[in-house]
């Protein structure tokens, strides 16, 4: 089983998505500063999660939630959108 998850800094707010199969362990890692993408907007919690079977189908949707290049369409995944409106 694969996750997609949504981490968000602490320390300002941004958003961090990435897909793992041990999303605790890969928590830990960004928050011990070994993920050079996210070490200087540390401590993260992670807001956002789906599970899939497959590594491929986890990639695939990270790619898209990426792509989207949208704050808006990560806060309306995790429930802090406008709801509808």
């Amino acid at each position: 089983m694969y996750s997609v998850y949504i981490l968000q800094s602490e320390r300002n707010g941004s958003y961090y998505v990435g897909y793992s199969e041990d999303v605790v362990r890969r928590l830990e890692l960004h928050n011990a500063g070994k993920i050079k993408a996210t070490r200087y907007r540390r401590p993260y919690r992670l807001v956002y999660q789906e599970i899939y079977q497959t590594e491929t189908e986890a990639r695939q949707r990270e790619y898209y939630i990426k792509s989207q290049k949208s704050k808006k369409f990560i806060e309306g995944l995790i429930g802090k959108g406008d709801k509808g409106l």
